[in-house]
């Protein structure tokens, strides 16, 4: 597709299947790069570029993850200061010993197609999630029972404190119009319907103009798929209103565009094997182990070494900031993992175990085993690649020496159990700790915990945190997992990640648009952006 007729094909797409979908759209509406000079001032179209296509749109299958699914409700949602609001319910009770929660359903909520949300809807959607076995871990869920049209009693197996955490990204489905395309065509009772999905091109959205909460500003959105080169160019030709770039390329100005650095928990580090190579494979058949990593002062030391606050202004211009563990700022953050950066620490680290510069070559040693492994990252993930680059700079000058290789998602997914990962994760909710280090989930094939760590003392406070019946004590285990005073997952303890930085979303927007109060933002390309969608609106 020529990078010239973009918005004309897009916008052509979107009008057709609009109209098609939910009648005319007025004269003159469409996105702020049309050549329509004509166009009124109270425009009600978006075009929105970002670099992540989801796989379903189906939330039982993970759509939403983390995030507001904007085509289905949800029972409770966030505020943006990540407490809980009622969506779908309109309250909630719990038993006191924390296992039967009974919710109260809304009496004006339809799904598109003119059919009431029902407790039956909710029951049939967290049991075909718990069934799914997919993003959404309800394990723990006994079932979910319809105790009439508006009434519906979950029972867990156990007190699970991440419940309403769950709940406020699993949008509801419904029981009479679901099938295996669901998740291609969902129909949904939230702020947007969908409308058509090109796969590897765009998706398009418009207005629920029946919506409970209140009919969008924004009535037609078209969301494309573009690697982070070409929305800068989109951006720059003026073909799209809002595009979700990276901070690598975030310092571009473009006349007509503001860019908006949007705060969010999505870090990026260096995951590392903890166990030894004796030629064990997964269950997969790819190969566990790194004879340099699984040292424990190996690990420490190239935590130590890195200057995070100079990785984040040089080789990410500023829009990003030092990270320390997965859910830095949050509530269940223990403060306690934040370390200084210390190169002369690091070396005394190497020195004692036993690391020596015996060559001269720069590179530590022992026994004859060079301090040298490989970092792979996913090609063309430019902030990956400066990130796991100028951490490998400012490693070497401690005699640690980090290879960095770009590979496809598929060798990465084959070489994480044995080699480094530029991974990233982050989430506004504190899931996940949970999966980052729970043993059981060591060595899957998910991407949680590639690296194989595994303690009973970890293990022991995620147990407690999980069965937590209050947020507060919850939080105190969720610490001890990090740092309990003597050992814990963070860098001054088994250091099973070194974590580097906390990325803004760089986000380049129209002049004239606003895209709300956005929540901070989980790991993400560009699909956290869009979970306040209808809160949009063209303001001038």
């Amino acid at each position: 597709m020529k990078r010239k007729n973009l918005l004309v094909q897009f916008l052509a797409i979107l009008m057709a299947a609009a109209m098609t979908a939910c009648g005319n759209i007025p004269e003159g509406a469409g996105p702020s790069g049309s050549a329509n000079t004509n166009a009124p001032k109270e425009r009600d179209s978006v075009v929105i570029a970002i670099g992540s296509e989801p796989e379903t749109l189906d939330p039982t299958q993970g759509w939403g993850h983390g995030n507001a699914p904007i085509v289905q409700s949800t029972l409770v949602k966030y505020t943006s200061q990540l407490t809980f609001e009622n969506d779908l319910a309109t309250g909630y009770e719990l038993s006191p010993d924390g296992l039967v929660w009974t919710f109260t359903i809304r009496d004006n909520a339809f799904f598109t197609d003119g059919e009431k949300v029902t407790a039956s809807d909710v029951a049939f959607t967290l049991e075909t999630a718990k069934a799914a076995r997919g993003s959404v871990d309800l394990t723990y869920m006994e079932s979910a029972v319809a105790k009439d049209g508006a009434t519906v009693e979950i029972t867990l197996s156990q007190p699970t404190s991440i419940f309403l955490n769950t709940l406020a990204s699993v949008g509801i489905v419904p029981e009479h119009a679901y099938g295996e395309e669901y998740g291609r065509s969902p129909i949904g009772s939230g702020p947007y319907k969908f409308v058509e999905w090109k796969p590897q091109e765009q998706i398009l959205f418009t207005a629920n103009e029946d919506y409970y909460g209140g009919a969008p500003a924004i009535k037609n959105v078209a969301v494309v798929f573009m690697s982070e080169d070409a929305a800068l160019a989109a951006v720059q030709a003026g073909e799209v209103d809002v595009a979700y770039s990276s901070a690598t390329l975030g310092s571009t100005q473009v006349e007509g565009y503001r860019v908006e650095a949007i705060s969010s928990a999505d870090n990026r580090g260096f995951t590392l094997p903890v166990l030894p190579d004796e030629g064990k494979t997964t269950e997969s058949g790819n190969p566990v182990g790194n004879n340099v990593t699984c040292n424990l002062e190996i690990r420490q030391a190239a935590a130590y070494a890195i200057d995070r606050q100079q990785v984040a202004d040089v080789a990410l211009n500023g829009f990003a900031r030092p990270a320390y563990s997965e859910n830095d700022g949050m509530p269940w953050n223990n403060p306690q993992v934040k370390i200084d950066t210390d190169p002369d620490y690091a070396r005394r680290l190497l020195a004692d175990a036993g690391w020596s510069d015996t060559d001269g070559d720069g590179i530590v040693e022992k026994d004859g085993l060079k301090a040298e492994f490989t970092c792979v990252y996913p090609s063309g993930d430019s902030v990956r690649q400066a990130v796991a680059m100028a951490a490998a700079q400012q490693v070497e000058a401690v005699g640690i020496k980090i290879n960095v290789e770009g590979v496809s998602w598929d060798e990465l997914a084959r070489r994480m159990f044995s080699d480094a990962v530029m991974m990233g994760w982050g989430s506004s909710i504190p899931n996940e700790t949970y999966y980052l280090y729970r043993s059981e989930g060591a060595l899957l094939d998910d991407f949680y915990n590639p690296e194989g760590y595994q303690s009973e003392t970890t293990d022991s406070y995620l147990r407690a945190a999980m069965e937590a019946l209050t947020p507060e004590e919850a939080n105190e285990s969720w610490k001890k997992v990090q740092w309990d005073g003597t050992t814990g997952t963070a860098m001054q303890g088994e250091c099973p990640w070194v974590w580097i930085v906390n990325l803004d979303h760089v986000t380049y927007i129209r002049e004239g648009l606003s895209i709300g109060e956005q929540p901070l933002h989980g790991h993400g390309h560009g699909l956290p952006l869009i979970q306040n969608l209808q809160e949009w609106a063209w303001t001038a």
